[in-house]
């Protein structure tokens, strides 16, 4: 006993100092520890939402989310099962509630808990255990939080403190709590970033006026917002288990990718033990959803891990004759080949099929709109989409001790985009005052591509010349391939925007092509690019970390194109650019003013290829940018809250610029200026005992500096509001309403413009809430209301004269029952 007494100091000393290199050693001990992210005082009560299952899997889910450092005998515990807790209580009561009836007893050390079966806690004995070395855990799932103490957007792990840009985590419980099933919702519902409705069936992104086109898969990028026609990118969000969204130019970790951000999106995978969850939706316009979500191990080491996930959802619209529909099937494969290598797969599927509102309404000549229902429907009965993508992931993940790892992933990604549709039309001056000067638009597309990404990346920490370092060495590859297809036709019409024609016939592609107005377009884009990029972080002192890293990048882009038309085909001049070698650098430093804040600059170029042509033949040279950022980062109590303010400009030249008076079709000139500041606010987590809270606050301006003389000075991001705020909290009861939860929150952001007219379209504030009940530890009920005081509004997108005004959904409610069996 005295022995043990002794060597207790010993263990907590190695287990917790800096570094852990003595894992190793400890291996051989055979100690099991779940290390704390930070110290956490034991009489503080935490939120607590731990289900019955394998005691050692309890346990590693209890120092989670408590913040405890655990010793106890891993063989000793095994076949021994948990009780459920959940609620908000102090460590010792749910530990005691956890190991009820199991004979495990515990005690507490300081912030460390002792644990071990038939003697008195403390008379641990050694030789059968392991020592197992606590890693950031940027896992959002399980965690009931509304923050993440890390992120791998940036390669490798770290804290959110660390980097030196703005950085957002949008958690698995946020996303569950607010309903939100896509990502362009829940991109609005999160700071700075705009999610609009394209011109196609799907969406665009864009951060600080700039859109993003390149989106991330488990840290891999890949084009999704490319075609010749439209926006038709969609994107559920059942696969994942968080969004990480990073603000401000993104060249190091995308190459050409957009100077707004990156938006990583980090897929579900096998849990260590059974999990299963069956969901059942039922909403407002017949709105019914069916989920079932399973995964755990599949062998008995748990060393194979699967995961499924099903979903099925159908909606109609507010919108007379609109519908959706979207079959969704997911499944994932994690190996662990050792203890130090993890193999993984997964492949989802998404097939939708909808009638949707394609363009909205049109505006009257002077900007504003008709006075129409929000069931308006613009198009025809016979219009459709469909859009199906099938995506398949990969990556190996090599960890050759506590400091140095590597990983490897890939996507690939098919998607296939077909659809027609009737679109209410008119000319550029907008409607008759009478509502006349109505024209049809007949389209049809078939859009077909294949993305490839491929990522590798080796990082790791030393310490050279008294001072902590860090590299991260890296190169990737993305390609892009279409094959694409559409015709269409304009068609003047009698009708007025107040009696619009909805049974006009139905088309197809020769229909079209040989109609007096009608064309067809075949085109193929071939966009690839390559990149080798790195970074070194370094601490020249304990408070003071400075960062340095570049990429250097290659890319080509092809894009070949035919018309057709009832003359027949006319081939037009393919278009190329080449870049070769270009070098985006990257400078950061991040100054540590206590344990909890610290405040932080960087700088980064951008780099952005141009396919326009000047007079000459001779394709612009790239648009080139710098981005700066300053800020001031906190990771509050404990790490259970994060905060952040910053400010930022970024301006970029180069921009294609039309040359004036120039009649030809090569009539660019690499001329224009552009530039994007402004100040973003944030702060996510449990802000007090029970309340989880996201609110983030954004002021942006976006100008053309130097541009055509219509252009100057005028505002150059027509869909980005100066002001946005976005709030959302979600509060557990305790005690007697310890069943209930409530959540409450608003958006609200200021005007936007029509793109073609200088009219404002209004600002407005939508709020939204929850309320959710625990019937029984297995089943969860909730509804959440949506635009709760029934707001009418027109939603920023590419708003014209011409088309694409569309309204906020009005009210709505969504029903929701969850099954969560206990194994």
């Amino acid at each position: 006993m005295s022995a043990i007494h002794e060597l207790k100091p010993l263990f907590k000393a190695l287990v917790m100092s800096r570094g852990l290199r003595s894992r190793r050693m400890l291996t051989g001990l055979g100690l099991v520890c779940v290390l704390p992210f930070s110290a956490q005082v034991m009489a503080e009560d935490v939120s607590l939402d731990i289900p019955a299952q394998p005691l050692p899997q309890a346990l590693q889910a209890f120092g989670k989310q408590t913040n405890q450092q655990m010793i106890y005998n891993a063989d000793e515990l095994a076949g021994l099962k948990s009780n459920r807790v959940s609620g908000r209580m102090s460590p010792q009561a749910a530990i005691a509630e956890l190991l009820k009836g199991t004979g495990v007893r515990h005690s507490f050390e300081g912030n460390t808990l002792m644990l071990t079966k038939g003697s008195a806690a403390g008379t641990l004995e050694l030789g059968a255990t392991t020592v197992k070395a606590a890693e950031l855990e940027a896992t959002t799932e399980g965690s009931q939080s509304y923050t993440s103490n890390a992120v791998t957007i940036g390669k490798g792990t770290h804290t959110l403190k660390e980097i030196p840009q703005s950085i957002t985590v949008m958690t698995r419980k946020q996303m569950d709590d607010q309903n939100l099933v896509n990502l362009k919702d829940a991109v609005n519902q999160t700071t700075g970033i705009v999610g609009l409705q394209g011109v196609g069936q799907g969406m665009i992104l864009s951060s600080r006026g700039f859109q993003i086109d390149d989106w991330q898969y488990d840290g891999v990028p890949i084009p999704r917002n490319t075609y010749s026609l439209g926006n038709w990118a969609t994107q559920d969000l059942i696969f994942f288990d968080r969004l990480e969204i990073l603000r401000g130019a993104s060249g190091l970790l995308q190459g050409t990718g957009s100077p707004g951000g990156a938006v990583n999106l980090v897929r579900k995978r096998g849990q260590s033990t059974p999990t299963v969850t069956l969901t059942g939706k039922a909403g407002s316009w017949d709105h019914y959803g069916l989920q079932l979500d399973a995964g755990g191990p599949l062998n008995e080491a748990g060393n194979i891990r699967g995961r499924f996930v099903a979903d099925e959802d159908q909606s109609n619209s507010f919108v007379d004759h609109a519908w959706s529909k979207t079959h969704s099937l997911y499944g994932a494969l994690d190996i662990d080949l050792s203890e130090d290598t993890t193999l993984g797969f997964a492949v989802s599927q998404s097939n939708g099929e909808s009638r949707g509102n394609i363009r909205g309404l049109p505006r009257y000549a002077d900007g504003s709109m008709p006075d129409v229902s929000r069931s308006t429907y613009t198009g025809a009965r016979w219009n459709r989409s469909e859009i199906d993508v099938t995506t398949y992931y990969a990556d190996l993940e090599h960890r050759f001790n506590e400091d140095w790892a590597f990983k490897v992933g890939g996507v690939y990604m098919s998607e296939d985009n077909q659809a027609k549709n009737q679109r209410t039309q008119n000319a550029l001056v907008g409607l008759n005052p009478d509502g006349t000067g109505v024209q049809y638009a007949d389209f049809l597309t078939d859009f077909q591509s294949t993305k490839v990404g491929l990522d590798m990346n080796l990082v790791g920490k030393f310490e050279a010349l008294s001072m902590e370092q860090e590299v991260m060495l890296g190169g990737n590859f993305s390609q892009l391939e279409t094959d694409d297809k559409y015709a269409r036709t304009f068609n003047a019409s009698s009708d007025t925007i107040f009696d619009l024609d909805n049974d006009r016939p139905d088309i197809s592609y020769d229909s079209l092509i040989n109609s007096p107005t009608g064309r067809g377009v075949l085109s193929k884009y071939d966009i690839r690019q390559k990149g080798l990029y790195g970074t070194w972080r370094v601490k020249p002192v304990d408070d003071l970390t400075l960062i340095l890293g570049s990429r250097v990048s290659w890319y080509d882009f092809s894009y070949k194109s035919k018309i057709q038309n009832s003359a027949g085909i006319t081939r037009v001049d393919p278009s190329t650019a080449t870049e070769t070698g270009v070098v985006t650098p990257y400078a950061g430093i991040v100054y540590d003013l206590s344990r909890e804040w610290a405040v932080y600059a960087s700088y980064t170029d951008v780099f952005q290829p141009q396919t326009n042509l000047d007079p000459s033949g001779s394709v612009l040279k790239p648009i080139v940018g710098t981005n700066y950022e300053v800020g001031l980062k906190g990771e509050l109590m404990d790490g259970r809250v994060n905060t952040s303010l910053a400010v930022f400009r970024y301006d970029h030249e180069n921009r294609a610029v039309r040359i004036p008076g120039c009649t030809d079709l090569n009539c660019s000139s690499a001329s224009g200026t552009v530039r994007s500041q402004g100040i973003e606010a944030e702060i996510s987590g449990e802000v007090v005992d029970n309340l989880q809270l996201f609110a983030g606050y954004t002021y942006n301006t976006t100008q053309y500096l130097k541009d055509t003389a219509s252009n100057e000075g005028k505002v150059f991001s027509t869909w980005t509001p100066k002001h946005m705020l976005r709030v959302w909290g979600n509060y557990q009861f305790t005690g007697d309403w310890s069943r209930v939860s409530t959540g409450l929150g608003f958006t609200t952001q200021s005007h936007t413009l029509v793109y073609d007219y200088d009219r404002e379209i209004p600002g407005y504030t939508v709020w939204n809430a929850r309320v959710g009940y625990k019937l029984t530890s297995e089943i969860d009920l909730a509804v959440n209301a949506n635009n709760l005081f029934d707001k009418t509004y027109i939603t920023p997108a590419y708003n014209q004269l011409n088309g694409n005004n569309n309204f906020g959904d009005p009210r709505n409610l969504m029903f929701t029952v969850k099954y969560t069996p206990q194994f």
